[in-house]
């Protein structure tokens, strides 16, 4: 089976140089304009309230770990988790092993800690949006995810350990804040997208689904 495209925004290069995690292409009303997430932004790397802002050194060790786990996308989407090796995530984000195994133990490990970055990610990327257009933002990033798509496709039943283990809480949580909505919508909305991970629809069924969840769901 071949690859399926991988995006521009998990260029290891990319994330090495610029940091940028999600470049998004606006709804058609605002055309003209491009928004682009940085990971670095999102609540998950900010330092809490008060809190100094990370030292020179712990900044790289956040730069370094964004960028193994845009390696780690690669070669995901590229050759399936199974088939990966720690090697094939070096290779793509360009580092030596070893430095790897200064962030990661397993392969395991790698594809844990890359897809609750990706939870939280999408959690931040509906902060701001009018509720309807920002669940359907959530929904075309999960429907068409490459990573996810792969591993939906290729290894289901891996794709489903790895959903069960993530730190649902935390991305529910996240969700709770983007989208103002109370503890128990904020989980049936999660459940949905890890729902859409598994079996995404076409483009329509999303949007119509992203509608009624919006009309239903009690904000705080």
């Amino acid at each position: 089976m071949n690859p399926l495209p991988l995006p521009d925004r998990y260029s290891p290069r990319t994330i090495e140089d610029t940091g940028t995690v999600l470049t998004a292409t606006p709804p058609a009303e605002e055309t003209g304009r491009h928004s682009t997430v940085v990971l670095g932004e999102l609540p998950l790397l900010r330092p809490p309230a008060g809190q100094a802002p990370p030292s020179k050194a712990g900044a790289t060790v956040a730069r370094t770990r964004r960028g193994l786990l845009a390696g780690a996308a690669v070669a995901f989407a590229e050759h399936g988790l199974k088939r990966t090796t720690m090697q094939h995530v070096a290779s793509a984000a360009g580092v030596a092993k070893a430095t790897l195994y200064n962030h990661f133990r397993t392969k395991d490990d790698v594809a844990g800690a890359l897809l609750e970055a990706e939870l939280v990610r999408l959690a931040g990327l509906a902060a701001g949006l009018p509720r309807e257009r920002a669940l359907l933002a959530l929904a075309e990033e999960v429907g068409g995810h490459p990573v996810l798509r792969r591993l939906a496709q290729t290894e289901p039943e891996v794709l489903a350990r790895l959903l069960q283990a993530a730190d649902q809480g935390k991305v529910a949580q996240r969700l709770r804040s983007a989208l103002f909505l109370d503890e128990d919508t904020a989980a049936v909305v999660l459940s949905w997208l890890v729902g859409l991970v598994l079996r995404p629809g076409t483009p329509e069924q999303r949007a119509r689904q992203a509608a009624t969840v919006a009309r239903v769901a009690p904000g705080r």
